[in-house]
């Protein structure tokens, strides 16, 4: 029996929550920006962060599916 640690649900987890710290890191470097007179790199960045949302959300989902399937 494989490892739950290396299972593929475990594993796009960890990508899912990576993504999830990426977007607040990104988040903070976007606030930090639009502070200091780069409003339009804020645009830009904030763009790419809705992205990103809505993509996290489809993960989110998909993770739940494969879950409800049982181990993989």
């Amino acid at each position: 029996m494989p490892s739950r640690e290396y299972s593929l649900t475990d594993t796009l987890e960890r990508i899912y929550e990576n993504q999830l710290a990426l977007e607040a890191a990104i988040m903070e470097l976007s606030m930090w920006t639009a502070n200091h007179g780069g409003p339009h790199v804020d645009e830009n960045v904030r763009g790419a962060l809705e992205t990103i949302g809505e993509n996290a959300g489809h993960i989110k989902q998909g993770l739940a599916r494969l879950k409800a399937q049982g181990p993989d």
